[in-house]
Formats: C-alpha cells, sequence, structure tokens
C-alpha cells in the first residue's frame, strides 16, 4: 500500500526549470532514496508534498490525502526536515521544542529527550547563536520527536558531523525497521545505499530512473578483461573473482556502487 503517492507532477518555471511528470510511490514501511544534484529538482518535489506549493497539473497524495487540499492535516502527522531549516532565532532551541511539542498538541515531549542524547545536543541558548550542526539535530528532534508514522527528509545530514551523520542513517534504518515510510531526499550516496531499498534519480526536473538499488547494480555490470602470466594463474584468478577462464584470459564482471551507478545517468554532468 503506497503512504506517498506522485503523479505526473508538473511545475515549469520557464527556461527548462522546475519539474515535470515526475511520477513515483513509496510504499508503507518503505525507505525510498531520492537522488539528484542541487537544481535538478528534489526540494520543489518535496515542497509539493509538503503542501507549500500548488501544482500546475499532476497530484501529490500522502496517506490517501491531497498534499494541497489537506496540507494541515498532514502536516500535523508527518516528520518533516527541510533542506533550509528556518527557526525564529530568538527562541532557545529547547523553546523551540516545547513551541513543537504545543503546535502539535502533544501530551509531553515525546520522543524528545531519545533525540538529545542520540546527538549529543544540549537544547538551552539562543538558536541564533548556534552551529549550523547544532540547527540540524534541532530539526532532527522536531521532526521525529512525535513519533510520525512518514518522515519526509531533505538532505536531512547536512552541516553535521561524520560521526553524527552515522547515528541518524542507524535512526533511520532503525525507523524502517519499525514500519515507517521515509522519503530522503539526498547527494549523499553513503546514507542512501545504507537505508533506502529503492530509489529514483532525478535529472533536470524530470525523471530518469525509479528501480531497486539490487536491480539497479545488476543493470549497471562493468565487464572487464585481465591478461595474466600463464593459465594455471588464470584459472585461479577466474575462481577467486568468479570469473570466465580463455587460456591466460579471465572476463570479470564487478557491479558498480551507487555512486558510479548515478554518474552513469548523468554523465558526469549535471
Amino acid at each position: 500500500m503506497s503512504k506517498i503517492e506522485i503523479s505526473n507532477l508538473t511545475r515549469d518555471y520557464g527556461n527548462g526549470r522546475g519539474i515535470f511528470n515526475v511520477t513515483f510511490s513509496v510504499g508503507e514501511g518503505e525507505a525510498f532514496g531520492f537522488l539528484g544534484p542541487n537544481g535538478a529538482g528534489k526540494t520543489t518535489t518535496i515542497r509539493h508534498l509538503m503542501g507549500f506549493i500548488k501544482p500546475l497539473s499532476g497530484t501529490a497524495a500522502i496517506g490517501g490525502l491531497d498534499c494541497w487540499r489537506d496540507s494541515a492535516k498532514i502536516q500535523a502527522s508527518l516528520g518533516y526536515i527541510p533542506g533550509e531549516i528556518a527557526f525564529f532565532d530568538d527562541m532557545t532551541g529547547d523553546g523551540f521544542l516545547r513551541f513543537m511539542a504545543k503546535y502539535r498538541g502533544m501530551d509531553g515531549y515525546g520522543r524528545t529527550e531519545e533525540m538529545l542524547k542520540r546527538f549529543d545536543l544540549n537544547p538551552k541558548g539562543k538558536i541564533k547563536k548556534m552551529s549550523k550542526g547544532m540547527k540540524q539535530k534541532i530539526g532532527i528532534a522536531a521532526a521525529f520527536m512525535h513519533d510520525p508514522k512518514i518522515l519526509i527528509l531533505d538532505e536531512p545530514t547536512s552541516g553535521l558531523d561524520p560521526l553524527m551523520q552515522s547515528r541518524f542513517i542507524e535512526l533511520v534504518a532503525e525507523e524502517k525497521e519499525r514500519g515507517k515510510t521515509v522519503l530522503m531526499s539526498s547527494h549523499m550516496f553513503d546514507e542512501v545505499e545504507r537505508t533506502c531499498h529503492r530509489i529514483g534519480i532525478i535529472r533536470a526536473g524530470r525523471l530518469v530512473v525509479v528501480d531497486t538499488t539490487d536491480a539497479l547494480r545488476e543493470k549497471h555490470v562493468r565487464p572487464y578483461t585481465v591478461t595474466l602470466s600463464d593459465e594455471k594463474t588464470a584459472a585461479a584468478f577466474a575462481k577467486d573473482f568468479d570469473g570466465k577462464q580463455n587460456g591466460v584470459r579471465v572476463e570479470v564482471s564487478t557491479k558498480q556502487t551507487l555512486e558510479k551507478i548515478f554518474m552513469d545517468y548523468y554523465g558526469g554532468d549535471q
């Protein structure tokens, strides 16, 4: 059952900018990676899902609700990390989290303390004096505090150091195991590879592929021919690398990393 459904979504800003006939879905309990460089259309797609932008054509729905008409109801129940987090800068971090709990009508602070401990964050102090990494952690805590069933994460590890990035990846993997539905926009191949079963790659506002990571690796196999000194060495090499021997030559195939697959679609050019 699909929890996030986008069909022929289009927003044309002119001069080739925007998104065009974007169609994909994210099933219940699935983590879906949305890959593309800056300006490719990831954030524009997500803003439609959040109800910030009205589609010129096509539809976007979450949990069976129309993202434009039912945006208030949708936003109250999902977890969202925007690509550029905007805060009330005169608030303290804990003040902002209390505000979010009240805005959502929460009884208590849910998983807030768990998130603060996981990401080593002291939320006291003015947000305007916090580093980008600290602000990102506040955004993560706000997105996960109410234990939402659906998570929309736009470049969620921006500003985090490698240790905190790893902790975030672990968190997403745990949430997926708990049956959460996750849409994660990113250009960090490692975090997508470690958490997402399916991915969509967007280029210049158009989806160029939607498939499982395993299927993409099968499609993007690279063959190599290695010439060895003698047939005995070639036979040993073929055995070790699951290759096909022809005399002193061995043909081997290697599956590509997600980053290599991505660059195949982009041809090294954005």
